[in-house]
């Protein structure tokens, strides 16, 4: 890769890259948002188009006027956008909006559970808990195992598969982890779990923003069955979610949420639900989400997917090569893997509490960056190496500081000039620790020895 070479510089695109914040001497200095894993700042263009939509707000689909029906237009019209962006199969498939991924999940468990009864669920140990909690609530479950760099096993997989003898009803795993950045092959996945009857679920938050996304159709062995994803990932951070599914699936039963927008009919004793999607989305439709997921879509495509991958994965690589020179550093992840991931490094620097580097780069620089499990916390646990023991002690005393790691996620504004803040001050911090320690005082520490910590 050519770290230099005709690198694009999007931060105009951006809300808020301009935006200047106090550091701990009293100076001000522009952000530099390292944190984009968690959330992301709105689009230049989503903004317009919000702004753009606000006078001719109304209902969706429940009014007559002028308003209401284009409302309803560009609503309906996003699902157009929504399934041209991933290449789904709109002879199978449906886009019902929610609010994020983790209702979208939520959503899929829940409607599972009305027809699905002795079978299992089998996730992974790399999961976002948003990809794990809604199915421990409903199924019997089993988890994908990882190899020693933390990625998830094909051929584990391929074992439990065999193990249950069709018992397996559902593969859902991230297409990207929000830990180490590490990309799923979720076409492999698919061709796996179809072979052994199973359908495939791809929580597709992290993988959304950075690469393309080709779902594939229906007939094809490595079709994605299920994909859900959020807009606050992608630049539309408004409260609007995707969920695509089987039509199939949500077109019997009963919704998994009820009230207003989900029924045809309704007497005192019967209710005729209405078709997908709209049996899937009570409640009035947050449209001002949905146009601004719209207008993300279109510009992400307009700058290219491929062109987004490629730049974010050569800032990666660049971030990687100078962190590997710096003592003291451990890196979790592959860190000689450029080409199977996304924009996402997880470090710690030894002697110093992941909280505490974070609250060093944001007074000392302001860099924003995330501390912490990540709401992924079987995953870090197993990347800390952390024992039996560790963990007896975490839920003896849930107060306890935690261990944890520091994440830096890029997004396609960011550049090299701000990685080089980031690595000449991480540099500062290994030579003076004690200086820093005393500075920044904190009563965290590790666990114990054998965390890789």
């Amino acid at each position: 890769m050519h770290y230099y070479s005709s690198q694009p510089n999007y931060k105009y695109l951006v809300v808020g890259t301009d935006v200047s914040i106090p550091l701990s001497n009293g100076k001000y200095t522009k952000e530099i948002n390292f944190d984009n894993a968690a959330t992301t700042p709105p689009l230049t263009s989503v903004m317009k188009a919000v702004n753009d939509f606000a006078p001719w707000y109304s209902s969706i689909h429940r009014g007559t006027g002028y308003k209401s029906n284009l409302s309803s237009e560009i609503y309906d019209a996003t699902r157009k956008t929504v399934a041209d962006f991933v290449n789904m199969d709109r002879d199978y498939s449906t886009v019902i909006f929610v609010k994020n991924t983790t209702e979208a999940i939520n959503k899929v468990s829940n409607k599972l559970s009305q027809v699905i009864h002795n079978g299992i669920i089998l996730s992974s140990f790399m999961e976002h808990h948003s990809n794990d909690l809604p199915w421990r609530k409903n199924f019997n479950m089993d988890y994908i195992n990882l190899d020693n760099k933390g990625n998830l096993s094909l051929e584990d997989c391929e074992q439990k598969l065999k193990k249950y003898n069709g018992k397996v009803r559902l593969v859902t795993i991230s297409g990207a982890s929000n830990v180490t950045g590490y990309k799923t092959d979720i076409h492999a996945f698919a061709k796996l779990a179809h072979r052994y009857g199973a359908k495939i679920l791809i929580d597709g938050a992290q993988l959304i923003p950075h690469s393309p996304i080709d779902m594939k159709p229906s007939y094809s062995n490595d079709h994605i069955d299920y994909l859900v994803f959020s807009g606050h990932k992608i630049y539309a951070p408004f409260g609007t979610g995707v969920l695509i599914g089987p039509k199939n699936v949500f077109k019997y039963g009963s919704p998994t949420q009820v009230g207003g927008g989900t029924v045809k009919i309704v007497t005192p004793k019967s209710v005729m639900w209405d078709d997908v999607p709209y049996k899937e989305e009570a409640g009035t439709p947050n449209i001002m989400g949905v146009v601004a997921l719209n207008a993300s879509l279109m510009e992400m495509n307009k700058l290219g997917m491929h062109n987004i991958e490629n730049m974010e994965l050569n800032l990666t690589e660049y971030t990687l090569n100078k962190l590997n020179r710096i003592k003291d550093i451990i890196i979790y992840g592959n860190e000689n893997d450029c080409d199977n991931r996304i924009g996402i490094i997880t470090f710690n620097i030894k002697g110093l509490h992941h909280s505490v580097v974070a609250n060093i780069l944001s007074k000392e620089a302001g860099i924003s960056v995330r501390s912490g499990c990540f709401c992924a916390q079987p995953y870090v646990q197993k990347l800390l190496y952390l024992t039996k023991n560790d963990i007896n002690e975490l839920k003896r005393n849930p107060r306890y500081p935690r261990p944890g790691m520091v994440r830096i996620s890029f997004g396609l504004y960011n550049d090299y000039s701000e990685v080089d803040i980031l690595i000449e001050l991480l540099e500062k911090i290994v030579k003076n620790k004690s200086y820093y320690l005393k500075k920044y005082p904190s009563k965290h520490h590790k666990i114990s020895s054998s965390a890789r910590y």
